[in-house]
């Protein structure tokens, strides 16, 4: 259908072709657009803490000079990536966002820099992207209708799996892992469901139009396939649709039942943080919030900062790289805080200049320093060593 008669009917996305449908079958048949699942309070409060939490870490620029990494200046894409309505943490966030429920994340290249490197990348929806595949290798992407070549897009993924060229949303990755689905290629394109109103469009690309005969040949031997859990095999060039991966996920979720607690195993939170009961018998103990954050840091969002790094790099000449700061998400309480910062100078790990930086404050004035001696005392001097040959 094309975007003209979808503005005609008032079709806004494949969500409006699909009509409800009962309940039964095999999983994944269960009626659900592309925005139910997030109605679904934990999926909501999952994507919302990893994205808030990424989108607010500082994004720095390094090159290294030697064995000493340099801070150097950002380019103007990671600043507002996006133009001067788009800073780099509403990007952040949205490309977030999309990464943690479809498992991709896409924009457009509008600029480029006089390297050759992007320097403007405007976001586009997940419901318009659709990935296309042409004999096993990926051949372009289309967005709102129009075909772009690889090159024009910036295309982020998460929970990959070899030999797919997309990223697969938590939930799909999840179905498939614990054997769910016979194979990953299945429920990726798991266009067909029981009922008679397709949940999505199966497209050859490279016949356009195809005759009746041509049609139902496929339609029986795709639902012939999916019905005894077995591969559906074909050639011919396809697209996978990002919408309908969301959508299969959603539904798998809404089949099986799941509760808050495993849909935040899912999304790599743990439960606590999103207020979900924790079913060992009893919460778990920290003995500070610091410690809590730095468990969720390390083991769960530690990787996701990672891979937005590596990508991130990518826009800037090598050997620079960019690191997200995480110290917000490990912030101290005042007297944990008091306590480091007096370990470190005493032991001299750090100046006290240094510690008053990082509070925000100036260097001591005199005026200070000798406040502090009228208080507390001159501090007291180190005697010398006698040299050598003096004394008795």
């Amino acid at each position: 259908m094309s975007l003209f008669h979808q503005r005609l009917w008032g079709i806004s996305g494949v969500q409006d072709l699909i009509p409800p449908r009962p309940a039964i079958g095999n999983a994944g048949t269960v009626p659900i657009t592309g925005d139910t699942a997030l109605r679904h309070s934990a999926v909501w409060a999952c994507l919302r803490l990893r994205a808030n939490l990424i989108s607010t870490m500082p994004v720095d620029a390094y090159r290294m000079v030697g064995e000493v990494q340099v801070e150097v200046p950002k380019p103007p894409v990671l600043v507002a990536p996006g133009g001067e309505r788009v800073d780099i943490q509403e990007w952040l966030y949205s490309s977030q966002f999309d990464l943690d429920r479809a498992g991709n994340g896409f924009g457009l290249i509008t600029e480029r820099s006089g390297l050759g490197l992007p320097a403007r990348i405007d976001l586009v929806p997940l419901a318009e992207c659709s990935v296309v595949i042409r004999s096993g290798e990926l051949a372009g992407y289309r967005i709102g209708g129009k075909l772009y070549q690889p090159g024009e897009v910036w295309h982020e993924k998460q929970y990959t799996v070899a030999g797919l060229h997309v990223g697969l949303s938590p939930i799909a990755y999840a179905a498939w892992s614990i054997g769910e689905y016979l194979s990953i290629q299945q429920f990726a394109l798991d266009w067909f469901g029981n009922g008679t109103i397709p949940s999505a469009i199966l497209r050859n690309k490279a016949k356009p139009t195809i005759t009746a005969r041509e049609a139902r040949v496929a339609r029986a031997r795709f639902k012939a396939a999916v019905r005894n859990r077995d591969i559906f095999v074909t050639g011919g060039d396809w697209e996978y649709s990002m919408i309908q991966a969301e959508q299969a996920g959603g539904d798998w979720i809404e089949a099986k039942g799941y509760g808050v607690g495993d849909i935040a195993r899912f999304f790599d939170v743990p439960g606590d943080l999103i207020d979900a009961a924790v079913r060992t018998g009893g919460n778990i103990n920290y003995a500070n919030q610091v410690q809590r954050n730095l468990q969720f840091l390390v083991m769960h969002l530690g990787p996701a900062v990672f891979r937005r790094e590596t990508a991130l790099s990518k826009l800037l000449a090598r050997p620079r790289f960019v690191k997200l700061n995480s110290g917000a998400l490990l912030r101290m309480d005042p007297k944990t805080q008091a306590e480091m910062f007096q370990v470190q100078v005493t032991s001299r790990v750090r100046a006290p200049s240094e510690a008053r930086a990082l509070l925000d404050l100036p260097p001591f004035t005199d005026s200070q320093l000798a406040e502090f001696d009228r208080l507390f005392g001159a501090p007291r001097t180190t005697p010398q060593t006698a040299e050598a040959g003096v004394g008795g």
